[in-house]
């Protein structure tokens, strides 16, 4: 299975890239890689900030207090 890519042209400030070539190869990755995997990271995170958002909107807050009473 290939996986399909696309190209985008990114430019980082000089010192944001020069951390990103320092800790990719401390990382055994290459930049690439490096940025990918922290693209990834960013959105997973904030995917499930949003399905806690919007679990704790529908949330019944009296009927958790009952369920979570003890006995």
């Amino acid at each position: 299975m290939t996986t399909r890519t696309s190209t985008y042209p990114l430019r980082l400030p000089v010192s944001l890239k020069a951390a990103v070539e320092r800790l990719s190869k401390r990382d055994g990755t290459s930049i690439n890689q490096f940025v990918v995997i922290a693209v990834a990271e960013k959105i997973a995170a904030m995917t499930t900030e949003e399905v806690f958002a919007e679990r704790r909107a529908r949330a019944d807050l009296a009927t958790a207090a009952v369920q979570c009473r003890p006995g």
